[in-house]
């Protein structure tokens, strides 16, 4: 047994590496999402995660990396998430209703928007935070509904357009000023029935300028 996972000895099961690195962010997520960036400390992300901070340094050789980390995979996931899109779906409108759906949902839940208040926080200082997580999130998100559309596109279903700017247009449709009112605690989280509305709405505009039959 070598690497990280000896360092754990005699505190009962030894998680494999991949495990153990989980509990790690995940005492990470508690702290940053309590303290912030700067008022989180490596000492309290190990209390927090069970380990020893000799344990937390080996896998993550500073607060900056951690929290780097942390708030890349979670953006990664939400995108493989939300935007699996079978390219071979014809019935676009119910493709994009859904995906508006779940992306509202998804950007209006309170440990979300934690996070993207951190990132802002944080990237002045270390402007990596910023480009890391728009490059795994929104850019992800983008690109593989741009792909959807590109499909759609060439099977005849859309018309003819600059799709990456026709995803953006659509996502920005489907959230329209919400995540700024919820990024300054300037209202409550959108219900069912608002995001059903923007979604209608999101979806109707968007079929006025991209729809086969648009001017």
């Amino acid at each position: 047994m070598t690497g990280a996972a000896t360092l754990e000895r005699g505190a009962g099961p030894i998680p494999a590496e991949g495990e153990k690195r989980r509990q790690i962010l995940e005492g990470a997520r508690q702290v940053f999402m309590a303290s912030g960036f700067d008022g989180a400390s490596m000492g309290e992300i190990a209390r927090a995660a069970g380990v020893s901070k000799g344990t937390l340094y080996v896998y993550f050789d500073s607060k900056e990396a951690l929290f780097e980390a942390l708030t890349v995979e979670e953006k990664e996931g939400l995108a493989e998430n939300l935007f699996r899109l079978d390219e071979a779906d014809p019935d676009v409108r119910a493709v994009l209703t859904r995906l508006g759906a779940s992306y509202l949902a998804m950007m209006a839940r309170p440990e979300h928007v934690s996070i993207i208040r951190m990132v802002i926080g944080a990237c002045e200082k270390f402007p990596r935070f910023g480009q890391a997580f728009y490059e795994a999130g929104p850019a992800c998100g983008v690109e593989r509904l741009k792909a959807y559309l590109d499909a759609q596109v060439a099977a005849g279903r859309l018309r003819p357009a600059d799709t990456e700017l026709a995803a953006k247009h659509f996502l920005q449709l489907c959230q329209a000023g919400m995540l700024t009112r919820l990024l300054f605690n300037a209202g409550a989280a959108p219900s069912e029935e608002e995001i059903r509305h923007r979604v209608t709405e999101a979806v109707r505009v968007f079929y006025a300028g991209y729809g086969p039959q648009a001017a």
